[in-house]
C-alpha cells in the first residue's frame, strides 16, 4: 500500500479542524459535566515553565490541534483506507479508531496525576468518571467531524456526482 501525500494532507486539514472543533466546544461539556478536565490547558500547562503557564491556553491549543492533524493525516493515509478495505463502513471508521486511541491511552491519566507539571492545579484523571465521560465524548465528535471532512476533502473520482448531460 502506497502513502499518498496529499490524501494525508487533506487528512491532516480534517483533524486540525477536528481538533479546534473538540476545543471550541470544551467549555460546554465542562459546564454539562461539572468537570473542569480540559485538554488543552493539560497540553498548555505540560510545556511552559511555572512562571508563563498562566497563558497555557494559545500554547495549549496549537498543540492539541497539531496533534489532531497528526492524527487526521494517519487516518487518511493509512487507518481509514485499512478499516474500508475491511468491510467497515466508512462513516464509523474515524469514531471507531478516535474511541480506541481513547480507551487504549486513558490509562495513561495516572501518570499525569503523578508527574504533569501543573498536576496541583488540574483535576485529577484516576477514578473521574465525569472526566472520561469528556474524553468518550470528545473523541466521538473529533471522530465524527474528521470522518466526514476527511471524506469530503478526500472523495474519489468514483464518488463525484456525474455531471448531467
Amino acid at each position: 500500500m502506497a502513502l499518498e501525500p496529499r490524501r494525508m494532507l487533506r487528512g491532516a486539514l480534517a483533524g486540525g479542524i477536528a481538533a479546534g472543533v473538540w476545543a471550541l466546544q470544551q467549555p460546554l461539556d465542562k459546564r454539562a459535566l461539572r468537570c473542569d478536565y480540559d485538554d488543552v490547558e493539560l497540553l498548555g500547562r505540560s510545556v511552559l515553565p511555572r512562571a508563563a503557564r498562566a497563558r497555557w491556553y494559545p500554547v495549549g491549543l496549537l498543540l492539541h490541534v497539531q496533534n489532531g492533524a497528526m492524527f487526521g493525516a494517519v487516518h487518511a493515509g493509512v487507518l481509514g483506507p485499512a478499516l474500508v478495505r475491511s468491510g467497515l463502513p466508512r462513516a464509523l471508521g474515524a469514531p471507531l479508531v478516535a474511541q480506541v486511541e481513547n480507551f487504549g491511552l486513558w490509562p495513561l491519566g495516572r501518570v499525569s496525576d503523578r508527574f504533569h507539571p501543573a498536576r496541583d492545579e488540574l483535576p485529577r484523571l484516576t477514578g473521574n468518571r465525569s472526566a472520561l465521560a469528556q474524553a468518550t465524548w470528545r473523541h466521538m465528535l473529533f471522530g465524527v467531524v474528521l470522518g466526514e471532512l476527511e471524506r469530503r476533502l478526500n472523495r474519489d473520482a468514483a464518488e463525484l456526482p456525474v455531471p448531467a448531460a
